[in-house]
């Protein structure tokens, strides 16, 4: 059983699709759903509480408005006492930090309080959206799971993937869209042996959702597109208006995060929540994560001076609970700005050319092309909005709102994704040099040279022979230490052939004066070949062994030759 379990690992290391990673992406897809079904349930069953419809914040009355984000706060702050206010830290910024400075690995205090400090945040009605935790909780999941079988970190970064993958699916039952937004937003890159097991990890999210919760959406009830060519200048207008206010909204989220880390959590997200109730207490359909919103926009001859009013105070409540530091995510809020500048638009135009009704039309684009532009995810957003609404006539005039809003945010604005703008602004790594990037994809553990000749104490005569007589074996001598309390020191021994021979010396002084020992570097059997080019970057020679349990155990070799010939050639040895 050991014997297989490493076979595996090794086998996992390779950046390449398998049965094994798509059993492992099922399995943790699985677990990364039901837990993000267990929190939805959390957060209804305290909605049940004191809210006749979920998400339905005009059941209450001012006071109610006003008290429940304080009480919200306090209790959240409850949790961030007792776990450490320093893993407060949670949401899609802190997954992208975690897998680029630890393959992914979420620590279990900062998924204890995404859990139940984002169940309390939603259920109170700060405006942040389920995604953001479900994307914690979906990749803290998965990749505990290839955390506890001691995989290569590379296939625990595709565990993640898969993990997020599920729980967004499980979120909005949107698997194309998960996969898309994991891709697109979360990994950067396109990679078949990636794609895959996210692809079934988002299936699996998408059937443990449907069966608990039925197969609808809740944005079904749109009616068939009325939009044709003659409407498309207006929604060229449209689209550059979201673009500006998505950039502006990036801006001063942004801004927020800036001039508020330097205060302690705790006046934050009072500071948060008094503001949550005060716009509650004159909006109440402002408040949560953007469902009361969307469902209110579709209100026929709804005044658009209540429209924009409902648009200020959702973009103020969204950036102050994000800004200040409210456990959340921030799509559910994006799709329902969206929604909202959509509703205003879609008025303007029916007091513009009367008798036109393009109301639901518009706020459908508004909420593709807002959350574009904001999360710099033109396909995520538009295969979210075709898979929310179930409509695949919209298409192309979404395709043509989003091209518009992300070209007039990101090249006239220089806008960019709001989740690497919280990353600069809190000072988080989120991005690697691409030699880094390339290398992390492989796991130590598949490139190791494992055919190794380990002497004890060896004599430079028996090295030289052991070299001479085992051309293809790794000569690896083990020094004791001294301390019975320090670790072993490995060599690797080399012959430096561009030496030249001594005429009249026998081989023997030739051998020792050619013979080079290299001092080995440590590195557990999980890492990357991304690790093993930090290591031996400086000194661009010698080897790091590779070890499982005990650091003094040489299992293998990865030379610096090996990742040379890999970064110039391509070509794994």
């Amino acid at each position: 059983m050991i014997i297989s379990i490493a076979a595996i690992r090794k086998h996992l290391a390779l950046p390449k699709t398998s049965w094994q990673i798509c059993l492992l992406a099922i399995i943790g897809g699985c677990a990364s759903a039901l837990l993000v079904v267990l929190f939805t349930l959390t957060i209804e069953e305290i909605q049940q509480f004191y809210l006749i419809k979920r998400d339905n914040y005009n059941s209450l009355d001012e006071v109610s408005r006003f008290d429940l984000p304080i009480i919200g706060a306090l209790i959240i702050l409850l949790f961030g006492w007792i776990t450490g206010y320093k893993y407060l830290r949670t949401g899609i910024p802190f997954v992208l930090h975690q897998l680029k400075v630890a393959h992914g690995v979420i620590p279990f205090k900062n998924t204890l309080n995404q859990f139940w400090g984002s169940a309390v945040a939603l259920a109170s009605g700060f405006s942040v959206g389920r995604e953001g935790p479900a994307v914690h909780l979906g990749a803290a999941c998965s990749s505990y799971l290839g955390s506890v079988l001691k995989l290569p970190y590379n296939s625990v970064r595709t565990l993640c993937a898969c993990g997020i993958a599920a729980g967004i699916a499980a979120t909005f039952n949107t698997p194309i869209a998960a996969v898309i937004f994991v891709m697109e937003v979360i990994m950067r890159e396109y990679k078949v042996h990636i794609f895959v097991p996210v692809m079934l990890a988002a299936i699996v999210g998408s059937l443990i959702t449907r069966s608990v919760f039925g197969s609808s959406h809740n944005f079904q009830y749109f009616q068939t597109i009325a939009l044709e060519q003659h409407h498309y200048f207006s929604l060229v207008l449209l689209a550059i208006g979201l673009g500006l206010l998505a950039a502006a909204f990036n801006k001063y989220l942004v801004l927020i995060i800036k001039h508020s880390v330097k205060y302690h959590i705790v006046p934050r997200l009072m500071l948060a929540a008094l503001i949550t109730g005060s716009l509650g207490y004159l909006v109440p359909s402002a408040m949560g994560t953007g469902t009361s919103a969307i469902d209110i926009s579709f209100t026929n001859n709804l005044q658009l001076g209540l429209l924009f009013s409902l648009l200020i105070a959702k973009l103020l409540m969204t950036m102050f609970a994000l800004g200040l530091g409210i456990p959340g995510g921030i799509i559910g809020p994006t799709l329902g700005i969206g929604a909202i500048a959509g509703a205003c638009a879609g008025a303007l135009v029916t007091q513009i050319i009367p008798g036109v009704n393009l109301g639901s039309d518009f706020i459908l684009m508004g909420m593709a092309g807002f959350m574009a532009a904001s999360l710099n995810a033109p396909l995520a957003a538009l295969l979210a909005v075709v898979e929310l609404s179930g409509q695949l006539e919209l298409v192309v005039p979404a395709m043509i709102v989003i091209s518009i809003a992300s070209i007039v945010s990101r090249q006239f604005c220089n806008n960019q994704s709001i989740f690497t703008m919280q990353l600069d602004a809190q000072n988080l790594l989120y991005s690697k040099p691409p030699i880094e990037e390339s290398l992390q994809n492989i796991g130590a553990l598949a490139v190791m040279k494992d055919d190794l000749l380990i002497l004890e104490q060896a004599t430079t005569r028996s090295i030289t022979g052991a070299l001479l007589e085992r051309s293809e074996t790794q000569i690896v001598i083990n020094k004791e230490p001294v301390h019975a309390s320090s670790t072993n020191h490995y060599y690797w021994a080399q012959l430096d052939t561009e030496i030249p021979d001594d005429e009249g010396e026998d081989v023997e002084h030739n051998l020792a004066k050619k013979l080079i020992l290299h001092k080995l570097i440590p590195l557990n059997h999980q890492a990357t070949l991304a690790e093993a080019y930090l290591a031996l970057v400086e000194q661009r020679s010698g080897a790091v062994y590779i070890y499982h349990k005990n650091i003094d155990d040489c299992i293998g070799i990865v030379t610096f030759e090996q990742l040379r010939i890999y970064l110039v050639e391509g070509t794994l040895i």
